[in-house]
């Protein structure tokens, strides 16, 4: 039998590119090397865009466990700077506080119900592909074998066994420093609370915001109280000598590194519950990028197409949404209607998006590390954060928002993640999010003013919907399956032939 899509790697950005796919009519099959889901602490939540992404396919509640449309997060931290996001209107920024292994949890049970199957202890050991298709190599428990499918997506992390056999470079940046240190303990005894929510440690006269970086000379240092039995603690340094990974992290040694960056001299005591921080140290950071995100038949998406420092937890915003890219465009390739060029558009649009995530981590290091001269730039970047304009900016560039892909078509909402409108329709009051939920393009008249005909040649890929908005920021709107709008035409100007281009453009020609 020949796959459709065979993806390498069980992860979050793995299973949910399946998902995308499975809701598409295509059938993927997920290998993982390893036996079961880890429950290594990874990812310790969700942050930016990607979270109205979920929300689009019914994910944000299983995943988040809050009801109702996700909300904006008051404040979050860029370079150890808190940004105090209450100040915005509107505010772009979205965070969901989940472990990793929660989010692999719902995302493997969707992609079961959707029909996917997930292989794990299948490692993949090589494959060749021609004009037709690719023949994967694998060892499992069984021993060797081989699958064949269409195309074959690596979603295999950051030492991807894809990236590397299909000979696709990943040039970037190596540095021994930061050296970071983490473990879960009791609430340090002497910690106390301010009036303000900050905690003031024994012996150190600086106060440190709860769930943030805080930079001191000697370098950073985090607290985040989980629950009153348990808080996490954390160091980063620089300039110390060459850390020993294979030496297991001991709390002596993480007192250590506090009293160094911070003056306090804790007592560190194991939490009294099993938590997901194990004490764990981290040498240095690794920042690369793939050089190209295709290669024939094989694809990358995720870690396997960059790597990049954690702070501000880019990580899955940037490769979840990846995988909404892809998703739509590979489906559209092998059901046949996509458009000339749409595939090589991943590249095209994602590469450029993973350059600046490449940019602003290896700028929060750099703000966060010791010396004058960065505290001198910390000075002014501090003053820049003080006026709204340049606090929204950051604060995009965090969230993602401020991608603006090219669709040829000038309303200020072409080429952005669409908003999430309140409406009204025939079935009753809907947001735009619950209109998206089956991965499908959409065109949604606001104002009455679309003649449906315009669109009858697409009806088998592309829905159309009426409703009434109290505010419309466009007559009529053409959304892709990630959320981003493609077309939109101005209220009381109906535009029939920019609808017709843009669904050629995007969607295929019509069928006959």
């Amino acid at each position: 039998m020949v796959n459709d899509v065979v993806i390498v790697g069980a992860g979050p950005v793995g299973l949910f590119l399946a998902c995308e796919l499975a809701l598409a009519g295509v059938r993927p099959e997920v290998l993982d090397r390893l036996p079961a889901r880890s429950g290594a602490q990874k990812a310790n939540g969700l942050v930016g865009q990607v979270i109205r992404l979920l929300d689009h396919r019914g994910l944000h509640q299983p995943i988040s466990g809050a009801p109702g449309a996700p909300q904006p997060v008051p404040r979050f931290v860029f370079g150890a700077f808190p940004l105090e996001l209450h100040r915005l209107d509107p505010n772009p920024l979205y965070a969901v506080p989940v472990p990793q292994h929660r989010i692999e949890e719902v995302l493997e049970q969707r992609a079961r119900e959707l029909g996917v199957t997930v292989r794990r202890g299948c490692e993949v050991t090589g494959f060749t592909q021609d004009p037709s298709g690719v023949t994967v190599d694998y060892q499992d428990p069984d021993g060797e074998g081989q699958l064949h499918a269409r195309y074959l997506v690596g979603a295999d992390g950051g030492r991807s066994t894809v990236r590397k056999l299909a000979g696709i470079g990943f040039p970037g940046v190596t540095s021994p420093d930061p050296v970071s240190r983490i473990a879960h303990v009791r609430p340090p005894e002497g910690a106390r609370l301010t009036e303000d929510g900050d905690v003031l440690l024994p012996g150190c006269p600086i106060p440190f915001r709860p769930f943030t970086h805080t930079r001191t000379e000697h370098g950073v240092f985090v607290l985040a109280p989980f629950n009153p039995e348990a808080v996490m603690v954390a160091t980063m340094e620089w300039g110390g000598p060459p850390a020993d990974e294979e030496t297991p992290l001991t709390l002596d040694e993480l007192r250590a590194s506090i009293r160094r960056v911070t003056g306090a001299d804790l007592e560190l005591v194991p939490a009294p519950t099993a938590g997901p921080f194990t004490p764990r140290r981290q040498a240095g950071h690794n920042t690369r990028l793939a050089e190209r995100y295709r290669q024939g038949r094989v694809l990358l998406v995720g870690d396997a197409a960059h790597v990049h420092a954690a702070t501000g937890g880019p990580g899955l915003n940037l490769g979840l949404q990846d995988a909404a890219n892809l998703g739509w465009k590979l489906a559209a390739e092998l059901r046949g209607w996509a458009p000339p060029g749409l595939l090589d558009s991943y590249h095209r649009e994602r590469h450029p998006i993973g350059e600046r995530v490449f940019m602003h981590s290896q700028a929060q290091l750099a703000l966060m590390a010791p010396g004058p001269g960065t505290t001198a730039l910390r000075a002014l970047f501090g003053e820049l954060l003080s006026h709204e304009d340049n606090l929204g900016r950051i604060a995009a560039l965090m969230a993602g928002s401020d991608i603006r892909y090219d669709t040829d078509c000038p309303h200020p909402l072409a080429g952005r993640f669409a908003p999430d409108l309140a409406l009204s329709t025939a079935n009753g009051p809907v947001r735009l999010a619950e209109l998206t939920r089956g991965g499908r393009p959409l065109l949604l008249d606001l104002t009455g003013g679309q003649d449906p005909d315009h669109a009858a040649g697409w009806t088998d890929r592309v829905d159309a919907v009426a409703a009434d908005c109290a505010e419309p920021p466009a007559g009529a709107l053409l959304l892709r399956p990630d959320g981003y709008v493609v077309w939109a035409s101005a209220v009381g100007e109906p535009d029939p032939d920019g609808l017709r281009r843009a669904l050629r453009t995007w969607f295929g020609d019509p069928r006959a």
